[in-house]
């Protein structure tokens, strides 16, 4: 197969296969455990093993759908800019939300692990779990964790944070769109942004908001704290 035609190939499979968990997603009900990206990535996975294709020659194949990325980021801004004047309102209990809620997010599965598995290499990974991929697998390299278990951590966390949250919602009685859309943004990232925008557009925006200001709180915050030593010196 010419390289073109690879391409093709695995743009098209890559697509196709999203496409089909999506309407898998919709029978399931929008079930979080049915979510078209968990689908969608256990299905890639089998099908580059079946063919023996490597990872690397795969990325560089679908290296469109990657730069796609960029320009779907930045059109979060557009809701974002829509809620501003509510935005502006709750500016103060967003900023000290999002500062506690990533130092915990970030410190509890971590801590949590120290003392339980003991295991150094797992419990620096989980510390950027709440985290979008891209700054999870950065920040747990200069932890001294590992950022492809980092990467399947932060996938796992957002299928839980949308299967969790909207119950724990339900249960403390919070039904303001705003208020949910930050909460599942902060716990779940993009996953559970994808889901908050299914409920309104202002959900989706403040949990967009949330996964921006978590991720950029925490790339300046994490590195600097002394949590990764914590970690290792309850290990030992």
């Amino acid at each position: 197969m010419t390289p073109e035609l690879r391409m093709l190939f695995s743009l098209t499979l890559t697509m196709g296969v999203y496409f089909v968990a999506e309407k898998i997603y919709v029978l399931c009900r929008r079930s979080p455990l049915a979510h078209p990206v968990l689908l969608s990535i256990a299905t890639l996975i089998g099908f580059l093993y079946w063919f023996g294709w490597d990872y690397p020659e795969f990325k560089k194949d679908t290296q469109f759908i990657h730069f796609l990325l960029g320009p779907t980021t930045v059109a979060l801004a557009i809701p974002l800019y829509e809620q501003l004047p509510l935005i502006k309102k709750m500016a103060v209990p967003i900023l000290l939300s999002c500062f506690v809620g990533a130092l915990v997010a970030a410190s509890s599965a971590a801590l949590i692990s120290a003392l339980w598995t003991k295991d150094v290499v797992l419990s620096l990974s989980l510390i950027p779990k709440s985290i979008t991929t891209p700054i999870a697998m950065d920040i747990s390299q200069q932890a001294g964790g590992s950022p492809s278990l980092t990467a399947g951590i932060v996938l796992i966390t957002g299928v839980l944070g949308c299967l969790i949250v909207p119950i724990s919602l339900r249960l403390l009685k919070v039904k303001d769109d705003a208020t949910q859309g930050f909460i599942i943004g902060l716990t779940a990232h993009g996953i559970g942004t994808a889901q908050a925008f299914e409920k309104s557009v202002t959900c989706g925006a403040f949990a967009g908001l949330a996964m921006s200001l978590t991720g950029v709180v925490s790339a300046f915050v994490l590195p600097v704290s002394p949590l990764a030593d914590w970690v290792v010196k309850l290990i030992q």
